[in-house]
């Protein structure tokens, strides 16, 4: 079983960017689509972005459509997450993990700490 560490959170300034890393442990990760979810106080956990167990093929959620970007790096078990122009609504604490298909990116491991994302108006 693939588990998943997330980091690169912190604060930041309404408009600046982040960098947020999931970094797998596990042999079977390179087989894994990954997605990104969040989730505010007093919210539900959302759809982000995912990307495909190749890093060819991606999918994306409305509510940062045009603002992010998924990546990944086989060699060093990590999915990445580029966040640009961020808004005070972004922030949350952002999850990573296994997801069953990009068109149908419903979660299926464990969930992990996340990694806080503050963003200051």
């Amino acid at each position: 079983q693939v588990q998943l560490v997330e980091s690169g959170g912190g604060l930041v300034q309404a408009g600046g960017s982040l960098r947020l890393s999931c970094a797998a442990s596990g042999r079977t990760f390179s087989s894994y689509t990954i997605g990104w979810f969040r989730q505010a106080p007093g919210n539900e956990r959302e759809f982000v972005a995912a990307i495909s167990w190749s890093g060819g093929l991606t999918s994306y959620g409305d509510s940062m459509k045009g603002r992010v970007t998924i990546s990944r790096d086989s060699a060093k078990n990590t999915v990445y997450l580029q966040m640009n122009n961020l808004k005070p609504e972004d922030t949350s604490v952002y999850f990573c993990n296994a997801v069953r298909s990009l068109s149908s990116p419903s979660p299926f491991g464990a969930w992990g700490q996340g990694t806080q994302v503050t963003v200051s108006s």
